[in-house]
């Protein structure tokens, strides 16, 4: 069970790499690989053979010509694709790449603040001697 839903994980932060790459170099080869890595993603999709699902393929078209500059709403498609990167480093280093400011922190970073009831109630510690 757990290989089987550590591939499709595995594949779609291939595919985000490869996205940050293309950002970096914007070479011709490397939005090949993220093409390819679509078509995976999309094949893993599909439920029978007659589904035209191609929601990677789409997406990355959008996001490389975004990268490219190609589109009017290039920041605003390349700043909601950076929000829903659930990993931290990749987020920022593609937000990086792009010269886009990253705009929520990670979840981990997040620090939530403590309630000043949080102990009451629990006894209060001995020490212990030896």
């Amino acid at each position: 069970m757990r290989q089987s839903i550590e591939g499709p994980h595995r594949l779609l932060r291939a595919w985000q790499l490869a996205l940050l790459r293309f950002a970096v170099t914007r070479e011709d080869c490397d939005r090949l690989n993220v093409a390819a890595l679509a078509g995976e993603l999309d094949r893993l999709g599909r439920r029978n053979t007659d589904c035209s699902c191609h929601f990677f393929r789409r997406s990355s078209s959008r996001l490389c010509a975004a990268i490219d500059g190609q589109r009017e709403d290039a920041e605003a498609v390349l700043g909601r694709f950076c929000e829903q990167i659930d990993e931290a480093r990749l987020r920022l280093a593609f937000a990086a790449a792009l010269g886009i400011a990253a705009s929520r922190p990670a979840p981990s970073e997040l620090r939530r603040k403590r309630s000043p009831d949080l102990f009451r109630g629990l006894p209060s510690r001995r020490t212990a001697s030896l």
